[in-house]
């Protein structure tokens, strides 16, 4: 009864949506286009479809032919303005999907931003602008034009079964998909057959000019986090462990259900998405691992969770030394990942040109 009491709030919700989009549309409200590379990864719905793997993804692909940066908003961080992301950083001060991405790629620029355009416009005054900008979770953000529109759609989450915030996940119309460049559909298992691709293809409303592609997540080698830790390949049978996993993500129902093939002794500790743990929370987290049964605990989280778990050191030595990180990267299906790397390859070189072309230019004419 109290869902239902939020539909007319879904129904005002998605009709100022739809009249900002036509507002958009139209060009009544501006938007910004910049003349190098950016390009958005987002989502439609509220809830995890893989935008941080599906990042770093991009991260790893582009950084060795381009000088990459990433801008967020920071989700959840206690500063305002723009700020550039250290692998020193507080992550109460830049969010903890930024730190994450800073940790695992130092030579990377991240950065926050609440305000997309100044961001932008700050990374490109840097003395080492970026070559590419990948955008978080900016789908809605249409006060900047991306050169290149990705939008992530969870296979387990059908559109067709939502309705528009807050009686549902959307955060806008389905239709408003065709603004996507690329489609990826997520979390997919690990096959999928040809007439669940077209279903797939028919649901998302595709248009002939965009490209949709399907990917998987893959759980990486469990290592450790301290330097107390041993390395996961020296014990061959975790299946009599005591495993306790800790995670604040959004839909943990995944790695929940991989940590559980791990061992049949497996005990959660749960928390709302960008949690910051508190030091009550460490002592619930303490107590939950000594109970553990079996003949090694260890406590499992992800590398999100990391970054908050972590600010306190209230971790004893014992947990310290069984303490393990839970890698996750996404996998493209059926051998996709090439036509999609070569898609985007090709669109930050012919733009990273482009841009290059106009600042000689605009030079010359000084």
């Amino acid at each position: 009864m109290r869902k239902l009491a939020l539909y007319p709030l879904s129904l005002v919700y998605g009709f100022v949506m739809s009249v900002r989009n036509w507002l958009y549309d139209l060009k009544i409200l501006k938007s910004v286009d910049f003349d190098a590379p950016v390009i958005s990864i987002g989502n439609i719905t509220v809830g995890g479809t893989g935008k941080t793997p599906h990042t770093e993804y991009l991260v790893r692909l582009l950084k060795s032919q381009f000088r990459v940066a990433t801008l967020s908003r920071g989700y959840k961080r206690k500063t305002k303005g723009f700020l550039l992301v250290q692998t020193q950083s507080e992550v109460t001060d830049v969010g903890d999907e930024p730190l994450q991405v800073k940790k695992k790629f130092p030579s990377v620029t991240v950065s926050v931003c609440e305000d997309r355009v100044a961001g932008l416009n700050q990374l490109f005054a840097l003395e080492a602008s970026p070559d590419v900008v990948l955008l978080d979770d900016a789908f809605q953000h249409r006060r900047v034009t991306p050169g290149l529109n990705v939008l992530l759609i969870d296979y387990n989450k059908p559109l067709r079964d939502d309705h528009i915030l807050p009686y549902g996940r959307l955060r806008e119309s389905p239709r408003q998909i065709r603004r996507a460049n690329i489609i990826i559909i997520t979390k997919c298992p690990g096959e999928i057959t040809p007439i669940t691709r077209r279903i797939m293809a028919k649901e998302v409303f595709q248009f002939p000019y965009q490209q949709l592609f399907f990917t998987t997540m893959v759980y990486g080698q469990l290592y450790p986090y301290f330097p107390e830790g041993q390395p996961m390949d020296l014990f061959t049978d975790t299946s009599r462990m005591g495993i306790l996993l800790v995670t604040g993500i959004a839909s943990p129902e995944y790695v929940v259900e991989h940590v559980k093939k791990l061992s049949q002794f497996v005990d959660t500790a749960l928390f709302p998405d960008h949690h910051y743990y508190t030091e009550n929370d460490i002592q619930l987290i303490l107590q939950k691992f000594y109970r553990l049964q079996g003949t090694r605990r260890i406590l499992i989280t992800t590398e999100k969770d990391m970054v908050r778990l972590t600010r306190h050191d209230l971790f004893t030595v014992d947990v310290k030394s069984s303490f393990y990180i839970l890698p996750i990267q996404v996998k493209f299906l059926d051998r996709e990942g090439k036509l999609f790397d070569q898609k985007i390859l090709e669109y930050v070189g012919e733009n990273k040109s482009n841009r290059e072309l106009h600042i000689r230019k605009s030079r010359d004419k000084v």
